[in-house]
């Protein structure tokens, strides 16, 4: 059985996570689950959403895949309860995972559209603390805690952080793009408090595709063409960070974007910097390449990628994550050893080990349990 890190998985949040910790005055607002014609929705304030369908369908055959689950007792226990998910990932030999939310959005940007910005700041604080506290206790050494932060409000952001860096977080879960949102894009200073404390803390900021862009569409065939493209984010925010001031200003900042798949950065990588070398005369750049920054300060994701494996050389086998998606649709879940397997046959063992491991070990600061590989993997390959 291969050790496994998995950078990027999902939290179906259970229906207290906010209810139990806003304050009382909040709790009538804060987002709670409501019942109607056989399904269950999320609402707050004034709104109400379904977030469950392709977000929770580990462990169906794919024939059964759709808009189900539409309640919690359609889903298996792991996509909700830590103590269940814990049990599903280490019978794959997943020993260790950083999982995103699901109701906030995968960078948390959904409380910058409450109108009441007080309970948006307590829904941020309330599922941080259930991170921290319930899903990551329940299995401390399998899940790495990674919270969110107000993503309206730079300064919030920051103080945030750090109460969450007090209580042990090891990541940011971030979005992609604030441009995207209406927020200030990162072309700015205006973000500078959040780096300043991220770079201090050597934390990394973990952005997911969609965490900054349009929510994928469930008319025809659009979900099967946005899902199929969705790298395309993750190229297009990418380059744009390699390009902006921030990376300059602060050389020391760890930036992963999750899910977006590694087989165009090499691609995206030549074109960046043949074109900063065309324009910077006119447009004052300095010296430092985009491609530079990447090798530098970013780390990127891959699932099922043997075309992505192939060109791994061709940017660094040292700053590519292994992720499982658990229990989304693209999770390889419950058959991870085979597609691993799979997937890296042809890998020679110290890339595979980094890619799958070491790399995200070093990264989150967070080294596999030999306890668990112990008793769970008695025949553990090397």
């Amino acid at each position: 059985m291969y050790e496994l890190f998995s950078v990027d998985d999902h939290i179906v949040e259970p229906a207290d996570v906010w209810t139990s910790r806003v304050s009382s005055k909040h709790r009538d607002l804060a987002p709670h689950v409501l019942t109607e014609g056989g399904r269950e929705f999320w609402c707050w304030e004034d709104k109400r959403e379904a977030t469950m369908g392709l977000n929770a369908v580990a462990g169906k055959p794919r024939e059964e895949w759709g808009m189900e689950p539409a309640r919690f007792s359609d889903m298996i226990d792991g996509c909700y309860q830590p103590a269940a998910r814990a049990r599903d990932l280490l019978s794959n030999g997943i020993f260790a995972s950083v999982a995103f939310p699901t109701l906030p959005g995968f960078g948390g940007r959904k409380f910058a559209t409450f109108a009441d910005k007080d309970l948006a700041l307590e829904c941020v604080r309330a599922w941080n603390d259930f991170v921290i506290d319930e899903w990551c206790g329940a299995a401390p050494e399998v899940f790495v805690p990674m919270t969110i932060a107000p993503t309206w409000d730079a300064d919030l952001a920051a103080a945030e952080v750090r109460r969450c860096l007090d209580r042990g977080t090891k990541a940011l879960c971030w979005v992609e793009d604030p441009a995207n949102i209406g927020q200030p894009g990162y072309h700015t200073d205006h973000w500078d408090p959040l780096w300043d404390v991220c770079q201090e803390a050597e934390l990394p900021i973990c952005m997911h595709i969609g965490s900054a862009s349009a929510a994928v569409s469930l008319e025809g065939l659009i979900p099967i063409v946005q899902i199929a493209a969705a790298f395309a984010g993750a190229a297009h925010s990418s380059v744009n960070m390699m390009c902006s001031p921030i990376p300059r200003r602060f050389p020391g900042l760890r930036f992963v974007w999750s899910e977006g798949g590694i087989g165009w950065i090499p691609a995206a990588i030549e074109r960046a910097d043949r074109q900063w070398l065309r324009h910077k005369a006119w447009t004052h750049l300095d010296d430092t390449m985009p491609g530079e920054i990447a090798r530098r300060n970013m780390w990127f994701c891959m699932i099922e990628e043997p075309v992505g494996l192939s060109y791994r050389h061709d940017f660094t086998v040292d700053r590519i994550l292994w992720e499982s998606d658990y229990p989304h649709a693209d999770t390889p879940w419950p058959h991870t050893q085979d597609s691993v397997t799979e997937l890296f046959a042809s890998v020679p063992d110290d890339e595979r080990i980094k890619i799958t491991r070491t790399n995200a070990e070093q990264l989150f600061k967070f080294p596999l349990s030999q306890r668990l590989i112990d008793l769970h993997a008695p025949a553990v390959v090397a």
